[in-house]
Parts: structure tokens; sequence; C-alpha cells
């Protein structure tokens, strides 16, 4: 047996408590309105998949009890967790296409040091309907600061470089404040 089948079977359980871990941080970040640190559930899915693809190669190696133990727990935590995101993802993707997210502007701080991002979100006939705002942060990070029920319009204004008013709402962002969570 080479050495590259046995790295197949340890780098297969990395991969998938990574991408566990930051499933797991989506989740919470989208629970509790904390910073989304997390890439997208696509890139997660993709993880998950090659953990998978690692983790059957990872069964050739048969040394003792342990590896075979890890490599069958990586195949069972990664098919879960991409059936898990494949689902999620499904869901996003029926939704969204029936408008129940839908991009209406994008605004930037005078100072262009911060940049919100406004969505018209509806529930159907099953909820209601209103505005959210998410904060953007370094690469794909996200947080959001705003969230209104029951209107379809945004009204933003600078106050300062760090000061905004949504709907007459103020929100000091350098001091992390939100509205409506």
């Amino acid at each position: 047996m080479s050495s590259l089948e046995k790295r197949y079977n340890l780098w297969s359980i990395y991969l998938i408590i990574f991408c566990l871990g930051l499933a797991l941080d989506s989740l919470y970040s989208k629970m509790n309105n904390a910073w989304l640190i997390s890439p997208p559930n696509y890139i997660l899915f993709i993880i998950s998949v090659l953990a998978f693809i690692l983790g059957i190669k990872g069964l050739k190696d048969k040394r003792n009890w342990r590896t075979k133990t890890r490599s069958w727990l990586t195949i069972t935590l990664s098919l879960l967790l991409s059936i898990a995101l494949f689902l999620a993802l499904s869901f996003t993707l029926l939704f969204s296409s029936f408008g129940a997210n839908e991009h209406m502007k994008t605004v930037s701080s005078p100072d262009n040091s911060y940049t919100i991002d406004f969505y018209r979100w509806d529930a159907g006939a099953a909820g209601t309907f209103g505005v959210r705002g998410e904060l953007n942060g370094p690469l794909w990070f996200k947080k959001r600061i705003y969230n209104e029920k029951r209107i379809e319009n945004v009204n933003v204004e600078w106050k300062s470089n760090n000061k905004v008013s949504i709907n007459n709402h103020i929100l000091n962002l350098k001091e992390g404040e939100t509205f409506g969570y």
C-alpha cells in the first residue's frame, strides 16, 4: 500500500470535520445574526463530495481497525452532510425562483468602508413579507443588520461614515447595532 492511500484516509476525515464545522457555523450565524464566515453552501457541498470520494479511496487503507473505522465514519458523515447540503441548495434554488428573495439595491458608506445589500423577501401565503439588509465583510463574509416585516421599500440615508438611517432607524455600524432581530 502506498503512502498516498494512507493520506486519502487522513485527508478525508480532516476535510469532513472542517466542512462540518463550517456548516454548523453557517447554521449558527444565520440563526443568531452573527458574522457569516463560512463559504456559500455550494462550496461546502463540493467539499463534502470531495471528502466522500477521498473516504472511498481511503477504504484501501486496511492497516488496523482505526483506519477502517475512520474511513467508514468519513463516508457516513460526508454522505449525510452532502445530502443535507444538496437539500438546502435545492430548497434555496426552488424558492428563490418564486421571488422569495429579490435583491433591491446595494448602498455604500460615504468613505466606502461599509456596503449593505438590501433584499425583499416574501414567505407567500404561509408567512409575511419584508426587507432584509446584509452588511458585507471581507471575502464572502456577511452579517444581517436590518430586518423589517410588512414593508416593501427601503429608504437609506448615511448620517456619517459609520451611521446609517434605514427607514428612519439609525444604526451605528461601528458598534455593531442591528434592527429587527
